[in-house]
């Protein structure tokens, strides 16, 4: 027994010393509140004052040591995982390099996308799966059912292909091209959005979105099939529709991203979990919004106009298709930084 009186009194200090960096923890909110409102509310560099720059420096090293004591404390606990948040968000901010929008688009292209599209290879998966899935869920659909084209297609639009003609035909003549181009970007950007945006409910507005483009290509393909209308709904499709429906898959892959990020956060907080699911996906949005501009440059000029061959439509879809892809990948700059031999 004398000999734990010893090993009694260091456990005693021991528990002491913890209680007494916990309580010293607590009096600290107040400056992690201001260190946290400094870095939300920062701007270019060039237009913060210089107290405000001395001051986020100062916090961020008195963060680094109250990280350090906080790990101590509790190696595993809610307050170290947001003090380590909020250290990496302050670090960020004090070691990043001045701003240059020439070298952050080129950093966003050729270094973040293609790491971004690497980490939603499975949504992205499953958002292609989801897309295919419902599209052959379609043409089954209006192939069983013919009757059910009117859930696609409008009352218009039954009677052109009954009639033999599809919709699309003289379209130039009733809408200029620059005029069509401009409501066709508009329409796709919104829906790629909308497919993004929507994962912020778990993911489920993402899978409607998914599921319901899917539905409508399947059944009116299946139905202008009936009416051997099928190859030239293709023709028309073609140079514009392999980029326009990859970036809807894609959109949608961020969207689940979020969905996932909410659903399952892991260690971290809920929040903190779909506040870095946003920032990572978001980076997507640029590549994607200047791909469907264009799509609505080609569905308006080219896709409409018969003066155009198919299989020069199938070389433009195919080739603007491959591009995308190449940027999304990043191969597009690695061949184009290949040295020469």
């Amino acid at each position: 027994m004398p000999r734990c009186e010893p090993l009694r009194r260091e456990w005693s200090g021991v528990a002491d010393t913890k209680a007494a960096i916990g309580k010293w923890l607590a009096g600290r909110l107040s400056d992690w509140q201001r260190l946290s409102t400094l870095l939300s509310g920062q701007r270019d560099r060039k237009s913060e004052s210089l107290a405000e720059l001395l001051e986020l420096v100062q916090r961020f090293r008195a963060l680094a040591r109250d990280l350090s004591l906080a790990r101590a404390v509790t190696p595993s606990g809610r307050l170290t995982q947001e003090l380590e948040a909020l250290f990496l968000r302050a670090h960020e901010a004090v070691y990043r390099r001045p701003s240059s929008v020439r070298r952050q688009l080129r950093e966003l292209m050729r270094d973040q996308v293609p790491a971004v599209t690497r980490d939603l290879r499975t949504a992205l998966a499953a958002a292609v799966s989801l897309f295919l899935g419902s599209a052959l869920a379609g043409w089954w659909l209006v192939d069983s059912f013919p009757e059910l084209a009117a859930l696609f297609a409008s009352e218009t639009m039954i009677e052109m292909v009954e009639r033999g003609e599809l919709w699309t035909d003289d379209l130039l003549n009733v809408i200029p091209s620059s005029l069509l181009s401009l409501s066709i970007m508009t329409n796709n950007i919104v829906v790629a959005l909308t497919a993004f945006a929507l994962g912020a409910l778990y993911g489920l507005g993402t899978v409607y979105i998914l599921g319901l483009n899917g539905l409508m290509l399947g059944g009116v393909f299946a139905f202008t099939a009936q009416h051997d209308l099928a190859g030239r709904l293709f023709s028309f499709v073609i140079a514009h529709g392999v980029v326009e429906l990859s970036v809807i898959c894609l959109a949608g892959a961020a969207g689940i991203h979020l969905g996932e990020a909410l659903a399952r956060p892991g260690a971290r907080s809920r929040s903190a979990a779909f506040h870095d699911a946003v920032n990572r996906a978001a980076k997507l949005l640029p590549v994607c919004v200047l791909f469907l501009v264009g799509c609505g440059l080609i569905e308006g000029y080219i896709s409409p106009d018969d003066r155009y061959a198919l299989w020069t439509r199938v070389v433009v879809g195919l080739g603007y298709g491959l591009l995308f892809w190449m940027v999304l990948t990043g191969r597009l700059w690695s061949v184009a930084g290949r040295p020469r031999s």
